[in-house]
């Protein structure tokens, strides 16, 4: 394996293994994307990414981080999102849409204009959780669902499963980190019930897998389904690589194509050890252990980097983040880098 290798997920193929990871651009009005989302998604796809990913998309109004996040739970929404998704495929990329809940971290502004909790007077909304802990002081606090509220937001993730295939997204992942909803289920730190839905391994498992019962069962065979998950919270008696791992043997029958590996997000306080490529032992760990295809994403900056981690088999792809707002056309410069010829847009064959 390499860096530009193809590797086929279901009836679709990756031209390489370079993704475009999915980031917040907090610039959506009342949940539907603009002409930014158009520009920044589609200038990665000319670039060279095999895989061009929408932010974090919510699949309801009070699943939003901020009043400036996606959504697509509404039709509107997603006639808003068609023509993003069909410049990203015009340009040899695959279009694809990250589905995700808030949960406790909801109803907080937008980074750049403070990041506070919003006030019920400021556009604010009350937040859900399986438990009533709040994320930390500086959030609000939630309240704890009921079994109704959770059979609701099952049908949110897919309904908001067939608007993003209408519209024309090829490839869905099911946002299960960073101590969004359904991570604060999986995490015994943050869940704290005592019915079906907490406790055990299994039971907090639960809801996280009715979620991909429920999108699974709404995509045609052959359209990948990934899903993203924290591998550890970085704190003792939290969420951890072992549950990760027995996660990912789990699924193993649910229809998901590769698991893409990140970490932390559901502490305030957890020490987490920052540094190039630090989260991409945890990958190349559920890969060892389950067999399972994983993606590698976390301060992976350099082409030689990159494509050490597909060549040692520790990931099977590489998701790139700021290094892709810094430099839309990495992919590019990578190929050159590593001397492998990539296609170029007829546009722009000149420079190439």
């Amino acid at each position: 394996m390499h860096l530009f290798e193809p590797l086929a997920l279901g009836k679709v193929t990756l031209k390489n293994r370079i993704l475009v990871s999915p980031m917040c651009q907090y610039s959506s009005q009342e949940g539907h994307p603009t002409p930014w989302h158009l520009v920044h998604l589609g200038s990665r796809a000319v670039g060279g990414a095999a895989l061009v990913m929408a932010e974090a998309t919510a699949v309801e109004a009070r699943g939003r981080i901020s009043p400036g996040d996606s959504g697509i739970w509404l039709d509107s929404q997603a006639d808003g999102w068609a023509p993003i998704a069909r410049f990203i495929a015009e340009q040899g990329a695959l279009p694809a849409m990250q589905l995700a809940h808030a949960g406790r971290k909801a109803s907080m502004d937008i980074p750049w204009k403070g990041g506070k909790r919003l006030a019920p007077e400021d556009g604010g909304w009350t937040t859900m959780a399986p438990s009533a802990l709040a994320f930390d002081d500086a959030y609000p606090m939630p309240e704890a669902m009921s079994v109704a509220d959770i059979d609701t937001v099952v049908a949110s993730f897919a309904s908001a499963a067939k608007r993003a295939l209408a519209a024309g997204f090829e490839v869905l992942e099911i946002h299960g980190a960073h101590g969004y909803l359904l991570h604060e289920f999986l995490s015994p730190l943050s869940n704290k019930r005592t019915d079906e839905y907490g406790g055990s391994f299994e039971n907090r498992a639960r809801f996280l897998r009715r979620v991909i019962a429920a999108v699974r069962g709404v995509m045609p065979d052959g359209l990948p389904l990934l899903l993203r998950i924290s591998a550890t919270d970085w704190t003792a008696g939290g969420w951890d690589l072992e549950q990760s791992c027995a996660l990912a043997l789990a699924i193993k029958g649910d229809g998901v194509a590769l698991i893409d590996v990140s970490s932390g997000g559901n502490v305030a306080t957890a020490k987490i050890p920052i540094g190039p490529g630090y989260q991409t032992p945890l990958a190349a760990e559920i890969r060892r252990r389950t067999g399972a295809l994983t993606g590698a994403v976390g301060m992976i900056t350099s082409p030689e980097q990159a494509d050490h981690i597909v060549r040692t088999e520790q990931a099977d792809v590489v998701s790139l983040a700021r290094e892709l707002l810094r430099d839309p056309y990495w992919p590019r410069r990578a190929a050159r880098a590593l001397g492998v010829k990539i296609e170029a847009p007829v546009q722009y064959g000149r420079a190439w």
